[in-house]
């Protein structure tokens, strides 16, 4: 069994771009941080993912969002090709069906790992990425 379900909480780079199409629908665009887990190194490393929706009401969960305000977005992982066919442009990109603002406890600086007023019991849990399970049948 193939599935496509993405699962993103991180946030908001910049304000929602909006762009009216000819069918008179509206494409909301965005993109959304989400750190990685610290390298050998200690340095803190980030994604910068671009997201879309034609959803009215998930582009307007977003557009109410400031920037650096945390989210969690689902929706499916896209290819989209532009351009003429000699110059064909490849994109990705995550196409977003639900969006809402997130609660959880977002750790503070000093609960971060090399931070050096890091408590033994600082909050990581919002920096651990949650188990989805696999429901297809092994063959």
């Amino acid at each position: 069994m193939d599935r496509n379900e993405v699962l993103l909480v991180g946030r908001l780079s910049a304000g929602v771009e909006e762009h009216p199409l000819p069918s008179g629908d509206t494409v909301a665009k965005w993109r959304i941080i989400v750190r990685r887990r610290r390298n050998r190194r200690g340095a803190a490393l980030t994604d910068s993912i671009p997201c879309v929706t034609f959803d009215p009401e998930a582009a307007a969960t977003v557009r109410g969002l400031k920037p650096r305000d945390y989210m969690e977005v689902t929706g499916s992982f896209r290819c989209r090709v532009f351009g003429p066919p000699a110059a064909k442009i490849w994109r990705y990109e995550v196409e977003v069906s639900s969006a809402k603002p997130y609660e959880a406890d977002v750790p503070l600086p000093s609960d971060l790992p090399d931070s050096p007023t890091r408590s033994p019991h600082g909050n990581l849990a919002a920096l651990i990425p949650r188990q989805v399970v696999y429901l297809a049948p092994a063959s």
